[in-house]
């Protein structure tokens, strides 16, 4: 995929990347805060704006290699799995114990019950 042409578009998605990483960064440390979407949100917006930044974010040490299993394969590794669902168990642990409203508990839990088949279901490496 060819980096987009308009400046102002490259703009525009060179700032969502950087905003994608930083939600998805502290989605490795927050409950209910998804970690992945984000980090494949920004690599998309770095593919498109900046090939410097797509290299950059490849290159990282906590996401890199999930991204290019991604990419390449549409794979997620054994680890990597079984921490996204431990965090998303915790999730919904904290999720019900802190939040008051039924219909919440009952849509967040129902989100994150398919982001979970999702992921359980993806190819292994």
């Amino acid at each position: 995929m060819a980096v987009a042409k308009n400046r102002v578009i490259r703009l525009c998605l060179f700032s969502l990347g950087i905003l994608s990483v930083g939600l998805g960064t502290l989605g490795v440390f927050l409950p209910l805060l998804p970690t992945t979407p984000f980090l494949l949100l920004a690599a998309w917006c770095f593919l498109k704006s900046s090939e410097r930044a797509h290299a950059w974010i490849y290159r990282q040490p906590l996401f890199g290699k999930a991204l290019k299993d991604w990419e390449k394969n549409r794979s997620i590794a054994r680890p990597t799995k079984v921490l996204a669902i431990s965090m998303i168990i915790l999730s919904v642990v904290f999720l019900w114990s802190r939040v008051n409203d039924l219909w919440i508990k009952y849509l967040v839990t129902a989100l994150l019950l398919i982001v979970s088949i999702f992921i359980s279901t993806r190819n292994e490496l």
